[in-house]
Parts: structure tokens; C-alpha cells; sequence
């Protein structure tokens, strides 16, 4: 470790996107990359042609981007109000923040609320693997509750005793993903009804990165609490994880801070440019949406068809499932689940080893019938295997 680094970075572990090694004689040279929840669909055509013209034409690359991100926040503004009840029709553009992924929207909310040992985080595990992860880099302690075995429901006993523990600085967010990934499951009534109660001085992250998927959505909340806050991603439904735009909502008071603390120009032309051209044919792109959602619920039937495994039901575009072999302890289910994951691998297919599970996301048909398949092989020879 080098002298002058901060000694708990050695005990960190950062975050790990799926390997990009086709080329090694390990593995095919085509892989289904069922591992981050992205869409399985690039940009039409037409719309990647509407928008190199505007790479062409409209954008001087020798200038900085619109640092304000003024026409991008109106056309989100727009979206949120036409996709939503009508309870959020008055969200306008000074309740939006924009960021590099929402990885930069989740930093920027630690440094405004916890940084310099002003509060901690809580999260309930499994849960998006960013919250703590950015949090230990900043310094900042977290506070893990667990959730229900069953249900993946959050321990709102344990979460409401961590709220007053003197173990921490005292909690000053609170992070849900909403649907929870990687288990896939919506917050209940229950756990609104909590999350509603909690102080002013708590800040209530709602993370809606999956919010096209599921259409649940608290962003109504904002306009009554001020100490609540709503993320989404354009890099899910919108086929737009190359470009990494996030984007906030919440009080136009936080959203002032959150504008202090990021970083200037932070979300380039293109970027910012591929946002407004997706959202201006959002009838388009989302139309796969309802493709996705039915292959989902094939994938899951499949699934749920083969031997030792349990799937539970989703509201986002992936699935989630553990393996469980009657005859083996937790250690060697463990073993069995790291086995079917590496199997996989080797085949072709990238999904998530997390959670005690195993999250794949909703590929293609094609992506999708090739995963039933090779899951379906491997465990049948597991299965062979522990006959002989």
C-alpha cells in the first residue's frame, strides 16, 4: 500500500462489470452479457441517424457542454410529467439534477448529507452495491440491515434500531431501490408507510431505475416531503448505457446543493444530446418495454421448471434465483451456485453472482433461449454427477 493513501482502502472492493475478455480461450467470442441490466436493444437505426446528425450539425467539440443542462431538464420534466399520475404535474426543471450515471447523482447526495462525519447511510442487503461502495470510498460508515428470506422484505425492525444506534454517526439517508435489485421485488405498502415516517433530518433516497418496467413510482412524494429524493437512469429501458445519464428529483432546495456539489460540465454534448433525441421517439423505445416484460415472465417459467432452483416473481427487466440442493448444506449450495455461474460463464452467458444468488437479466429471445438451455444442461449433468 502506498504511504500516502488512506489505509482502509486496502480492505475496499470495488465494483466489477463484467469482463470484457472475448478473446481469452476461456471463453466463446460471443457473449450474452445478462449481467447489468441493460436493454438488449441498441438505438434504432433512424434514431442514431437523427442523432449523429446532430453531432454533425449542432455540436461545437471545442466547446464546453451546456454546464446547466437547461433544454435537457425540460425534456425530462416533460417525460416525468407525462409518464406519471397526475399528482407530479408540478415538477418542473428546478426539480431536476442531472449526472454522470446515477452513480454521480448517489455521490454527490453523500457528500451534501454525510461527509467529514456528519451521518451515515443505511442500506438493506441485497440490495445496488454503489450505495455502500461509494459511501466506504468517501468515508462515510453504513448501517446494514437485513431483509426477509422469503420475501426480500425489508427488517424494519432492525432498520428502525439502526436509526438510533450510537454505533454510527447518526443516519442521514437511507437508500431503497425501487424495484430492489438484484432481487427484483417493489417496496409494499409497509415499507412506504415506514420510509413516510421518518424525520426531516433523514434524507429518503428512492432509486427508479427500473421505474419503466414496473410503472411504480413515488416521485409524487417530492412535491410533500422535502427530505425525499427519486433517481432514475436512462440506461435501462432507453437502450442508453453507453451515454450514463442519471437524473434526480426532488425539492428545488436540494436540488440547489446538489448543482454546488457536483462537478462542472459533467455530462458531455453527446450525452446530454442522445437523452433529448430518445425521449423527443420515447413511443418508439419504449415499445420494447412490453416485449421485454413478456420475455421475462417466459424466462421465469422456464426457469422455475428446472430442478433445485427458486425464482421470484419481478417487477423489473431481470430475474433472480437461488439454487438449493436438498441434499447439500448452505456451504455447498454456495459451491453449487458459484459452479452453475462459472459453467455459464464458459458457455457464453454473463449473468450477476450476488446476493446469495444469481440475477439474470432479460436478454433477447434468442439470449434468453440460450440461457434455458445451457442452465438446463449443466444442471441436469449436476445432477448426473451426484447420481453416479
Amino acid at each position: 500500500m502506498l504511504p500516502f493513501l488512506r489505509a482502509d482502502l486496502a480492505e475496499f472492493v470495488a465494483y466489477t462489470p463484467h469482463d470484457d475478455d472475448g478473446d481469452s480461450p476461456q471463453q466463446p467470442a460471443r457473449l450474452d452479457s445478462l449481467d447489468t441490466n441493460e436493454s438488449p436493444f441498441d438505438l434504432p437505426k433512424d434514431v442514431k441517424q437523427k442523432l449523429a446528425w446532430h453531432y454533425q450539425h449542432e455540436i461545437q467539440t471545442n466547446r464546453y457542454p451546456d454546464g446547466g443542462h437547461s433544454s435537457l431538464k425540460q425534456a425530462i420534466a416533460t417525460y416525468i410529467i407525462e409518464s406519471a399520475p397526475s399528482d407530479v404535474r408540478g415538477v418542473t426543471p428546478a426539480h431536476i439534477s442531472v449526472g454522470n450515471g446515477s452513480d454521480e447523482l448517489i455521490r454527490s447526495l453523500l457528500i451534501a448529507t454525510c461527509l467529514g462525519g456528519a451521518g451515515s447511510v443505511l442500506v438493506a442487503e441485497p440490495t445496488f452495491s454503489m450505495y455502500k461502495i461509494l459511501a466506504q470510498t468517501l468515508g462515510i460508515p453504513v448501517a446494514v440491515v437485513p431483509r426477509a428470506e422469503e420475501t426480500f422484505a425489508v427488517n424494519l425492525t432492525a432498520a428502525q434500531t439502526a436509526l438510533t444506534t450510537t454505533q454510527f454517526p447518526p443516519v442521514r439517508i437511507v437508500f431503497m431501490v425501487h424495484p430492489n435489485s438484484p432481487t427484483g421485488n417493489p417496496l409494499t405498502p409497509t415499507e412506504l408507510n415506514w420510509l413516510q415516517t421518518l424525520p426531516p433530518d433523514i434524507l429518503v433516497v428512492i432509486d427508479e431505475a427500473y421505474f419503466e418496467f414496473s410503472q411504480q413510482t413515488t416521485v409524487a412524494e417530492i412535491l410533500r416531503r422535502p427530505n425525499w429524493v427519486v433517481t432514475r437512469t436512462f440506461s435501462k429501458a432507453f437502450s442508453l448505457a453507453a451515454h450514463r445519464v442519471g437524473y434526480a428529483i426532488a425539492t428545488p432546495d436540494l436540488i440547489t446543493i446538489l448543482e454546488k456539489v457536483r462537478l462542472p460540465y459533467n455530462l458531455p454534448s453527446f450525452s446530454q444530446a442522445a437523452v433529448q433525441v430518445a425521449l423527443a421517439h420515447r413511443q418508439m423505445l419504449l415499445k420494447q418495454v412490453p416485449l421485454l416484460l413478456q420475455e421475462r415472465n417466459h424466462l421465469q417459467q422456464t426457469l422455475r421448471a428446472l430442478p433445485n432452483i427458486k425464482v421470484w416473481g419481478s417487477a423489473a427487466n431481470f430475474i433472480y434465483g437461488r439454487f438449493h440442493n436438498p441434499n447439500s448444506d448452505q456451504h455447498q449450495n454456495q459451491a453449487l451456485t458459484q459452479t452453475i455461474f462459472e459453467q455459464l460463464k464458459a458457455q457464453g452467458t454473463l449473468i450477476r453472482h450476488t446476493g446469495g444468488g444469481l440475477r439474470i437479466t432479460v436478454g433477447s429471445p434468442a439470449e434468453n433461449q440460450r440461457t434455458c438451455d445451457r442452465l438446463s444442461t449443466i444442471l441436469a449433468q449436476l445432477n448426473e454427477n451426484e447420481r453416479s
